[in-house]
Formats: structure tokens, sequence, C-alpha cells
């Protein structure tokens, strides 16, 4: 049975009073509701290294931690607080994750001549590469992630599963819920688009 805001304010006073679990059920009758906004905020290039879910139990943890903190009396202020903390440990993650991969998205993205001309019919000129390659050897890695985040969600998703998570095209396909051969051209044209970025920056 859903909790009731009464309940909530009850378990919130009886934490404080040092009465077991009742922070936890008092926390547990938020979940709903921070599950929803982690869904709506969670960018879909980030669902593959954590889940709204996740996100939410690293909420929970710090409320437990710094609860003593917590100044608040009902429902609603239980549930802004912990809304304020969530976007702080999306926040958290999301730092954590484009910084750490930038280097590795800058080493990685491009493949070799080879794969860069199986991706469509007639491939890619052979020196389509060497402008990323010269990147890479100045470790421009700026530059590059800076690319990657102008281009459509689709293609920028493609190139990271193909390219930093080394994912098959097989499984690919499968995350676009597209055919292999769909999803190879889909990659053969972000890439194109990557060059065309890449070759027309500033």
């Amino acid at each position: 049975m859903a909790a009731h805001a009464e309940d909530v304010a009850r378990w919130l006073a009886e934490a404080r009073d040092g009465v077991p679990d009742s922070l936890g059920l008092a926390l547990e009758a938020c979940r709903g509701y921070l599950l929803t906004i982690a869904e709506e905020e969670l960018e879909p290039l980030l669902r593959a290294k954590g889940g709204a879910s996740d996100l939410v139990q690293e909420t929970f943890l710090k409320a437990h931690r710094h609860f003593a903190d917590f100044q608040g009396n009902a429902e609603q202020d239980l549930l802004a607080w912990l809304r304020r903390m969530l976007l702080n440990t999306l926040a958290d993650f999301r730092r954590l994750y484009y910084e750490t991969n930038k280097r590795r998205v800058a080493r990685e993205v491009v493949l070799s001549r080879e794969e860069l001309s199986c991706g469509r019919p007639g491939g890619l000129e052979e020196n389509v590469s060497s402008p990323v390659a010269d990147a890479i050897a100045r470790e421009d890695s700026d530059a590059l992630w800076t690319i990657l985040e102008m281009l459509p969600e689709d293609y920028r998703r493609v190139l990271v599963w193909r390219h930093v998570e080394k994912r098959p095209f097989e499984e690919i396909a499968r995350l676009l819920n597209r055919s292999e051969n769909a999803a190879r051209k889909l990659w053969a044209r972000a890439l194109q688009r990557f060059q065309e970025e890449w070759e027309g920056r500033s």
C-alpha cells in the first residue's frame, strides 16, 4: 500500500528519535518520484554506464549519511531535499563519465583505413582519417570530444558504442532495434559527419 504524507512525516520524526528502519521507510516512499526524475535527466549515452535505479540508490546512501543535516519535517521537504541530492549525484556521475572518457574517445573513435572503407559501398577516401590521426598524435582530446557532442544523438551513440565500448555491430543493431546492415550504414554516416565537422572546424 502506498505511503501517505502523514506516514512519511511520522517516519521522519521516528528516524530522528533513532527508531530503526524509519528513515528507510521514508526514503522508500520517495523512490518512484526519484526514479521518474532520474529517467528524465539521464542521457541515453550514459544509460549503459549506470541506470536510474543506481543513481537513486546512491542518493539514498547519501541521505542516510547526511540525514543529520536535513531540517524538514514533511514529505514535501524530504522530496525537495532528495531531489537536490539526486541531481547533484547525477552531475557527479556525468562529470566523471565525460571527463574520464575524453581521452579514451580521442584515442579510439577513429578506425583504421581498412575499417573505414567497409562501412558503406565504395568506402571512404584513403586519407579520410588523417585529420583525426593528427589530433590523436597531438592528444587533442578536447577538440574531438567537442565535435562528438555536436553530432546528432544517434550518430554520437553509434560512434561511442563502436569505438569507446568496442561493441560488435550485431549488438549495436540490437540496441538500435535495426538490422546489422542498417547499423553499419548509420555508423558510416556518423563517421563521415564526424570527419566533416572536424575538417570544417574553425
